[in-house]
């Protein structure tokens, strides 16, 4: 089976061709089959090879696939090459069965939309470079994944490009991961410079065989892969455009922020593992950065009214405990709360969803209410969800990923009390937030009404059903030592990710990494209990207050950028708007528009125009003959 890995990628880039080529032409039925089905099979077969991979793992528990050479130019021989490895295997799942799911649940929630098939078309596409992203054996294979999920999250935020906000959102994850991504390209050029390939397996053996441990060059190329991963991810000072990409549809947003594009920051820094090792000061900024991000966006979320808002937040602080996984050298507890993240925030952002639906399209948590027993498939899902994101203690699978993120935050040799403290505060915080949403949204009086006859359909609640389902019990793969000794998912990514090296605390450091995550979880419950369900009212007050607009606007990043560099960049573009240069670039302006309208004049419906003009052709081409 595991020749058949390059479907994975193949089956969603060929639902797209389809669904762009004849979508116009096909059914509603149609379309949504050609749109999940094709993520579905892929699922399938992603499943079919996992399995394979595991009852007879490969030599060097690694398979490689050729299908053709790219380019081969000075040097640089690049192939269309897939490679899977155990690391591979995690995200090919997820990405495959977690967008299934949200492709599913699109069959109904997105049914009466103009542009069903173009949905699908872009849903299919970000999914196939995804995939692409993740299986690539090279480096710049790799980036045209990278580039694409991005072209494809412009294409999937802009989405009801009519108003003009979305496009807004759209053009600006577009230009702030362009920050990143050109960051990226350079660290592309540094290595292939100094170590002759971008293969990523030889290229890693070449790196640590050449290069001293904070060197210079090791240094500076983890840091512009880090700048890459800091865009995409979505991380400190890079996270602007996360919270404004809300602007798309509910599964974009649960398919962004859940299973693939935020996710893939996490994904190159742990391929790449083996250049921050060579840079402990690059890793240990993955580290800092990681736990400054988890703090700030937790509390920004705790300051939103818009309800996805307040989980584009959450994504950015749980990605940011992804980043303190890493930067610690917990690589493969890192990886563990990517999973679980997958199930429990594609399962808020489906809830979610349903929510804003039922309501017409309302989004401000304070207009809410009471929706606990008018909608209980949204609550008990959200409420699910919630609560895997708030690390419920022992129920819930946010709790063991982020337990174990905690332990090695303060145990690794490469982590430290001020990095545990963040990722304990970040844990109060969560909680707070996230029964916030809970207590404002589905309990107390209610504000709006669903509309008449409202309900959920099957395609809507069995992804629902099976994402809580997952949001429970999928952190029994790896258990933290202070509550048993199940490391599955550690041992099967030990081939690929090295085993965090840890201090030896006794019983005393259990207490701290273990017990205290679980009772700082149950505060932040508790006190989001006591704040927004006691007194609503003055929760729905504090809103107006000045610290709380602060919080609310992303502590003023947004003012910042568009300040040091919007406003002088557009200063300087008018200063120069009459340069030597003006002059040909508006005549070549010029010339193009002249010609669009000149061969526009010539599509004018006549038949008569163009039989005349056919038969001006093929007299010029007989008289040419002729003449020769």
């Amino acid at each position: 089976m595991l020749h058949l890995l390059f479907l994975v990628p193949l089956l969603p880039f060929a639902g797209f061709v389809v669904l762009a080529l004849a979508g116009r032409r096909l059914s509603r039925g149609a379309i949504a089959a050609v749109g999940a089905g094709a993520v579905g099979i892929a699922a399938l077969v992603a499943i079919a090879v996992s399995i394979d991979f595991l009852a007879s793992p490969p030599a060097g528990h690694a398979f490689g696939q050729v299908l053709w050479t790219w380019l081969s130019v000075a040097g640089l021989k690049v192939q269309v090459a897939f490679y899977l490895d155990p690391l591979a295997i995690c995200f090919i799942l997820i990405i495959t069965f977690v967008g299934f799911l949200i492709h599913l649940y699109s069959v109904e929630h997105m049914a009466h939309d103009d542009g069903y098939a173009r949905f699908f078309a872009y849903m299919n596409l970000f999914v196939g470079f995804m995939l692409v992203l993740v299986l690539a054996d090279n480096l710049l294979l790799l980036y045209l994944g990278w580039e694409g999920v991005g072209l494809c999250s412009y294409l999937l935020i802009g989405f009801w490009h009519k108003h003009w906000y979305n496009g807004y959102a759209a053009r600006k994850a577009f230009v702030v991961t362009r920050v990143g991504d050109t960051a990226m390209m350079v660290g592309l050029f540094l290595l292939f410079t100094q170590l002759g390939t971008l293969q990523i397996q030889p290229l890693m053996a070449r790196a640590a065989a050449a290069w001293p441990q904070g060197s210079a060059l090791p240094v500076a190329a983890a840091a512009l892969l880090l700048a890459g991963a800091l865009g995409k991810s979505a991380q400190l000072p890079l996270q602007t455009w996360l919270p404004d990409a809300m602007a798309g549809p509910s599964p974009v947003s649960a398919l962004i922020h859940a299973a693939t594009m935020v996710t893939a920051g996490v994904y190159l820094i742990a391929r790449t593992n083996v250049l921050f090792d060579l840079a402990p000061s690059v890793r240990m900024a993955v580290a800092i950065v990681g736990a400054a991000t988890l703090v700030y966006a937790g509390v920004s979320a705790l300051f939103q009214v818009d309800l996805k808002r307040i989980l584009a937040y959450s994504t950015i602080s749980q990605v940011g405990y992804m980043f303190l996984a890493l930067g610690v050298g917990a690589w493969s507890a890192g990886i563990f709360m990517f999973i679980t993240h997958a199930f429990f925030k594609a399962l808020l952002f489906l809830s979610a969803g349903v929510v804003i639906d039922a309501l017409d399209d309302e989004h401000d948590i304070f207009r809410m209410g009471g929706l606990r027993t008018r909608l209980p498939v949204a609550f008990w899902t959200f409420l699910i969800g919630a609560a895997a994101l708030a690390a419920l203690p022992i129920v819930t699978a946010g709790f063991y990923s982020k337990d174990l993120i905690i332990d090695r935050a303060l145990q690794s040799t490469q982590g430290g009390f001020w990095l545990w403290l963040a990722a304990l505060v970040g844990s109060l915080l969560t909680g707070l937030y996230a029964f916030r949403a809970v207590f404002v949204v589905f309990f107390g009086p209610s504000r709006t009404e669903p509309r008449a006859g409202f309900r959920a359909g099957l395609a809507v609640r069995l992804p629902l059903i099976v994402l809580a389902v997952l949001a429970i019990g999928g952190g029994l793969i790896d258990i933290p030592r202070g509550w048993a000794h199940l490391q599955k998912l550690d041992d099967f990514l030990a081939p690929v990710l090295p085993a965090a090296t840890l201090r030896h605390g006794g019983l005393a450091a259990a207490f701290w990494t273990t017990y205290v995550p679980a009772v700082m979880a149950l505060a932040g419950i508790g006190l989001a209990f006591l704040l927004f369900q006691r007194r609503r009212q003055e929760a729905a007050e504090a809103q107006t207050s000045g610290a709380a607009r602060y919080f609310l606007g992303g502590w003023g990043f947004d003012w910042f950028y568009h300040y040091v560099f919007e406003v002088p960049f557009l200063w300087f573009a008018h200063a120069t708007s009459n340069d030597l240069f003006e002059p040909p670039v508006a005549g070549l302006a010029w010339l193009t528009r002249t010609g669009w309208r000149t061969l526009s004049a010539t599509q004018n419906g006549l038949v008569r125009s163009y039989l005349f003009v056919i038969g001006l052709g093929v007299a010029v081409g007989v008289l040419i003959v002729v003449l020769r």
